[in-house]
């Protein structure tokens, strides 16, 4: 009776796994739609369209562009959540879509762990804490001692509630116990250019909308929230370096399928972007543009996750930042 019963269950379950890794081996057969829950421009859409050509090249098929802005990412991430999981459909999702938002809002209609599979980290984009020059200071202590010495006189700028802007400098205050005023923008354009102009007084700005004006001393750079130091800007330390262990954050991207999209599509997958992500080329695309590649295993990629979730969540219940 065990016999027959082994015999059953082999049976049933090697056509299923002579399916699965058919249709790795023939994935892809037809054309990727590559979701971007963000108009274009910006650093989320030319970094996707980067890995879209190149993966493309890769595997001899189209990878078609479907840019699906809306509700702070939301949007587009909703409607890879809910798509064919097949390999077919991939999204590349910012560190605001999968790790905040569900802490800004009250109800979220995917949720960033359980509706997807998670292939890889992509990039990094480091946020940069910088002064406007009328602020006599050049490092993380003279600011600190500064900030200090000037409770609720210092304004700092974001592109809005919950940006990654706005949440590292809640981080900062948190870590610091300074006290200063967030200014929230619509638009990074705006906001950098009232630095510039010195009607605020800082930003934790993202590397790769201030670098340019950090070469060109229009702003001061005081720190890196990184725990290594840019390629952009290397002779600016990082915040742990320079006396603020923790004091971490920044803009990071990685590429999802929809949950249950076959596992050996989305190892595939992993090991393909990493490939990617090691050849000196592409690598290049990525750093000229300010972003740090990332890559690794799909096991990392939940782990960082599942940190950043928690880390943010208590960043923002500190903060009493919401957006809805």
């Amino acid at each position: 009776m065990l016999m027959r019963i082994l015999f059953y269950a082999l049976a049933f379950a090697a056509p299923a796994s002579t399916a699965l890794t058919h249709a790795a081996e023939t994935y892809p057969a037809r054309p990727i739609r590559l979701v971007i829950p963000s108009p274009p421009g910006g650093t989320i859409d030319p970094i996707s369209r980067i890995l879209g050509e190149a993966l493309g090249k890769m595997y001899s098929q189209n990878v078609v562009i479907d840019n699906r802005p809306g509700a702070n990412f939301n949007v587009g991430m909703d409607l890879v959540a809910k798509s064919q999981a097949d390999g077919y459909t991939l999204v590349v999702a910012s560190s605001g879509a999968l790790a905040t938002n569900i802490h800004l809002y009250k109800k979220l209609p995917f949720h960033p762990v359980n509706d997807f599979e998670h292939i890889v980290l992509y990039g990094n984009v480091p946020n940069i804490l910088v002064v406007h020059p009328s602020i006599p200071v050049k490092t993380l202590a003279e600011f600190n001692a500064y900030a200090k010495a000037n409770p609720n006189k210092l304004n700092f700028g974001s592109t809005g509630n919950g940006s990654s802007m706005h949440l590292a400098g809640e981080l900062y205050k948190s870590m610091s116990g300074m006290q200063m005023t967030h200014v929230p923008y619509v638009s990074p354009a705006v906001a950098t250019q009232d630095l510039l102009a010195g009607r605020t007084q800082l930003m934790f700005q993202l590397m790769t909308g201030i670098a340019q004006f950090v070469k060109a001393d229009r702003v001061r750079a005081i720190a890196v929230l990184s725990p290594k130091r840019s390629t952009a800007l290397p002779d600016v330390p990082t915040s742990a370096e320079a006396g603020m262990k923790g004091l971490e954050s920044s803009a990071w991207f990685g590429v999802l399928a929809p949950k249950g999209t076959p596992k050996a599509i989305v190892a595939k997958l992993n090991r393909d972007i990493n490939t990617l992500i090691a050849d000196p080329a592409f690598n290049k695309r990525l750093i000229d543009f300010g972003v740090e590649p990332m890559g690794g295993s799909i096991q990392d990629f939940e782990r960082f996750l599942d940190a950043e979730i928690k880390k943010w969540g208590d960043v923002v219940r500190v903060s009493g930042a919401k957006v809805d």
